[in-house]
């Protein structure tokens, strides 16, 4: 079966469209087959993340491994059953067809609570939940006291995902193996980022997940998305020397791709 690998949150700007861009194609790059779905019907950033890598790589004829993405597909509601959701169908649908020729399936979910998101993180593997380093993205994860901050307690998503790991367990399947992306962390080490590290660190002990750490706030990101291309395209886009920020962020994506312990990936890139 294909492993799935969710990205999700329930608040945006955090670069999770770019995460799960850069991790689906990093699989390509080192071999693996990798399918795409984008549940964020409207805004569809990875999707179109997707399709202009596919425009580019059509335009200049080159030969770049890729991720391939389809479409939710279009359900008769003429055939669901009387307690049957037509979201849940479209995505078991969708699931359905990739498996058996994916070895991942790399699904970028909504920033919004939604049926699709929350039926999509009990589907999960893994599940990558990227957030900007402040306690303005914390919030999303826990309550913590303004004094001390000692955590009170599990905020709205944190609850949602407990909810999909209640709902694995009772069909027998493994548990998530959940990992928490710190992105966009600051270059030097500020009181705020002590203070966001202690308490993720903290947290993940009581609610289960790993803490992982992301991608520095970069220009390349933002000029990457018009062409489709990620860190690992660009000599094959015609960059012959990468520059000391981009090898940088190469480093980050490799760290990444360990720390996510995705099972049968080797990261030699």
């Amino acid at each position: 079966m294909a492993h799935i690998i969710v990205f999700g949150n329930e608040k945006g700007g955090s670069g999770k469209s770019t995460t799960a861009m850069h991790v689906a194609t990093a699989l390509a790059h080192l071999g693996h087959r990798v399918g795409g779905l984008d549940l964020d019907l409207r805004q569809r950033s990875f999707g179109r993340y997707l399709e202009n890598r596919q425009g580019s790589i059509a335009a200049r004829d080159l030969d770049l491994p890729s991720p391939f993405l389809i479409d939710l597909p279009e359900i008769d509601r003429a055939s669901l059953g009387p307690d049957e959701n037509i979201y849940d169908k479209r995505l078991s649908a969708a699931v359905a067809d990739l498996d058996p020729r994916c070895d991942f399936i790399v699904i970028d979910c909504p920033g919004s609570h939604t049926r699709l998101s929350q039926v999509a993180h009990s589907l999960a593997d893994t599940l990558v939940t990227p957030m900007n380093d402040s306690f303005v993205d914390f919030d999303l994860l826990a309550r913590i006291d303004p004094e001390s901050y000692e955590i009170k307690g599990p905020s709205v998503y944190s609850e949602m995902v407990w909810h999909s790991r209640q709902l694995r367990a009772k069909a027998g399947l493994n548990p998530i193996d959940w990992i928490v992306v710190r992105n966009r962390l600051g270059a030097q080490q500020m009181h705020n980022k002590r203070k966001v590290g202690e308490a993720l660190t903290n947290l993940s002990r009581r609610i289960g997940f790993r803490v992982a750490p992301g991608m520095t706030e970069r220009v390349i990101f933002r000029e990457l998305f018009p062409t489709g291309m990620t860190l690992l395209d660009l000599r094959a886009f015609g960059v012959d020397r990468l520059n000391i920020s981009n090898l940088a962020a190469r480093q980050e994506l490799r760290d990444l791709m360990k720390s996510l312990n995705l099972p049968g990936v080797t990261v030699d890139f």
